[in-house]
């Protein structure tokens, strides 16, 4: 006679089994709505824009809230904030201090090179345009976030000035800096050309 109990066990791994593989695309799904919820929670409703952002430019869209002290004043920008998501060429902190723009052309051509090169980044957008002051926003692929970047033409050291900042979090994870040096080697400074 055989024994009806040890039939019964195969069939109770089997079922439990199903319910593993009918579960597991629940739990995913589930987690990936927590994790949007939570992305969602964490910017303002209030920062985000009216209008929607190109689909090319961001998969999401974090812009958050356009700054008010930006531009120069007296020759100077604002200082960076005390997080470490900023860079600014007239810093005197090591945190956020970089290096300007050096040129050894005419004032109006090194500023004239620099936004040849800005125009022809991805995902930048000039929004001011004088002699010598430029202001952009770059917006970040996949997450949106938006970075704001402005140039100061120094005539007076034969430099450019340059500040790079996020409008959002502590930290950019180097991505103001490696912005401002990928920059540097687009224009061919570092590279001993005449900019």
């Amino acid at each position: 006679m055989v024994n009806q109990s040890t039939y019964s066990k195969p069939m109770s791994v089997r079922s439990s089994w199903r319910r593993v593989r009918l579960a597991l695309p629940v739990f995913f799904a589930v987690t990936l709505l927590m994790a949007t919820c939570w992305l969602a929670t964490t910017v303002s409703v209030a920062a985000l824009p009216l209008t929607s952002a190109p689909v090319s430019a961001a998969l999401l869209s974090f812009p958050g809230v356009r700054p008010a002290n930006l531009g120069v004043t007296d020759g100077r920008f604002a200082p960076c904030p005390t997080t470490s998501n900023c860079v600014s060429s007239q810093s005197q902190d090591q945190e956020h201090a970089i290096a300007p723009f050096r040129y050894t052309i005419a004032p109006e051509d090194a500023f004239s090179n620099l936004k040849t090169v800005l125009e022809a980044q991805p995902r930048v957008t000039l929004l001011t345009t004088t002699d010598d002051y430029m202001r952009t926003e770059f917006t970040l692929p996949i997450v949106g976030f938006v970075d704001d970047v402005e140039f100061y033409l120094d005539r007076a050291t034969h430099v450019i000035q340059v500040r790079s900042a996020s409008r959002m979090g502590e930290s950019d994870l180097g991505v103001n800096r490696k912005r401002v040096e990928t920059l540097r080697t687009k224009l061919g400074e570092d590279e001993g050309s005449k900019f």
